[in-house]
């Protein structure tokens, strides 16, 4: 027993010695740590403390970096050359007879229709340093004054280069030069599903605070094709569901890399809301137009084609023995028309035009309507059974 006691108060003592020796050198090391004229501090208290901020600063750096995403720096290149777009347009007013329906009053006195100045807004983005700027037709192709603010708060007077009511696209101009622009990109290859950016001027808050509202969702769906709506065509839009609300119209659709890829149009609103369902008409549409309104402030679409069409029902479809309804038939074809030179011929049933599936003859007009003066559609025809393609030339009428 004597000599397990003399064991441990010896291993104790040798424990106390090297403890006791670890602790001088620590405190020693941490004392030449010290910068020479520091306040005192008792132990180690400083160096956990500075390593704590360290460690801290490093964490709120890693922090920092993690919240720059490729949608934040898509945003940041693409904001200063979104503006804000507000018009002074006349506009046509009929004022309903005060005597409501009664036939006899309305007879006599009918209608007032008088000329209103109406104040609109809406978005925009600049495509080039030395101003020009893209936007819709419905928000300044009447326009009597245009104003463009930008997001350094400077506001320039715009002049109205051109506008397309059918593609719904207005192209305007400011002066100066080495103005912020967005790049175009390119919406043939746009995947369903990636992340888009809606900019733009929604309510006329841009107004308020001189920058762009940004809403992101992704592309919900591609090749879209709308109801024509007053004497507009909406045909391979890009829908998505970044929230796009009234004034928002005419502002970019950017994808992550900052590119846009489509100029936001249209929305759905039956509760008067954003519901996920908004339309971009592809930017690469709005190429085909740009020099056009650059050139000519509108698009030549003064063509013919000396093609008469209707629609396939089942009665047709049945007598040419066609599998499904589909296309159009041609019931007359003039001499020495495009469509002559073109190889049509009557009971040619037309299935599709640019690729695009023909199911009535609206579809077909839309589809030429789109085009220009000089353009050759490709056309795919059935002719006795067998497919023929077909090319139909829009030239313009000399006689």
């Amino acid at each position: 027993m004597k000599v397990n006691l003399l064991g441990t108060a010896l291993l104790t003592v040798v424990a106390l010695a090297i403890g006791g020796l670890i602790g001088y050198n620590m405190g020693h090391s941490l004392a030449e740590s010290v910068p020479t004229g520091a306040e005192p501090v008792i132990g180690t208290e400083a160096v956990w403390t500075d390593a704590r901020e360290a460690q801290r600063d490093s964490d709120q750096a890693g922090i920092t970096r993690s919240r720059q995403t490729a949608i934040t720096r898509a945003v940041a290149r693409a904001s200063g050359a979104v503006v804000g777009i507000n018009v002074l347009e006349m506009r046509q007013v009929r004022r309903w007879s005060p005597w409501g329906d009664d036939p006899f009053f309305r007879h006599f006195f009918g209608d007032q229709v008088y000329t209103q100045q109406v104040q609109e807004l809406g978005s925009g983005f600049i495509i080039s340093s030395d101003g020009y700027i893209l936007t819709n037709e419905h928000v300044a192709g009447n326009a009597t004054q245009i104003t463009v603010t930008m997001t350094s708060g400077e506001k320039y007077e715009a002049q109205l280069v051109g506008s397309d009511m059918l593609s719904d696209i207005a192209l305007l101009k400011i002066e100066g030069k080495d103005f912020p622009f967005l790049p175009l990109g390119s919406s043939d290859d746009v995947i369903i599903g990636e992340w888009v950016i809606a900019l733009g001027n929604p309510f006329g808050l841009f107004e308020v605070n001189d920058q762009p509202t940004v809403t992101v969702g992704v592309v919900s769906a591609t090749a879209m094709n709308l109801r024509a709506q007053e004497g507009r065509v909406y045909r391979g839009m890009i829908q998505t569901d970044a929230a796009i609300n009234s004034g928002n119209s005419g502002g970019p659709l950017i994808n992550s890399l900052g590119e846009v890829i489509g100029v936001n149009a249209v929305i759905f609103t039956p509760n008067q809301g954003n519901i996920g369902l908004g339309f971009a008409i592809p930017i690469n549409r709005v190429k085909t137009i740009l020099d056009a309104l650059k050139r000519h402030g509108k698009v030549e679409r003064e063509f013919w084609t000396g093609l008469s069409v209707q629609a396939v029902d089942r009665r047709i479809a049945r007598y040419f023995g066609m599998d499904q309804v589909q296309g159009v038939i041609v019931t007359r074809v003039v001499e020495n028309s495009p469509a002559a030179r073109g190889g049509f011929r009557v009971e040619d049933i037309i299935l599709e035009a640019r690729g695009e599936r023909i199911d009535d003859e609206y579809t077909l007009i839309a589809i030429l309507d789109e085009a220009q003066e000089g353009e050759e559609i490709p056309l795919t025809v059935v002719r006795s059974g067998k497919k023929v393609e077909l090319k139909l030339r829009l030239e313009r009428r000399t006689i």
